[in-house]
């Protein structure tokens, strides 16, 4: 995991963020990395079928 990916705390708000906050957010990186590596596997997998029908 690249260290630009993970939010630094109190980022440009001169105070720490709430525990809550941190992991909302935490979660939707995580969901954002999840659905894109799903359509590159959906389109390796598509790229994949096309091989074999071919």
């Amino acid at each position: 995991m690249s260290e630009e990916s993970v939010p630094q705390q109190g980022e440009g708000t001169g105070r720490p963020k709430g525990l809550l906050q941190q992991m909302e957010e935490l979660m939707a990186a995580l969901n954002a990395d999840l659905s894109a590596l799903d359509a590159d596997l959906q389109s390796a997998e598509r790229g994949a079928e096309e091989t074999e029908t071919g």
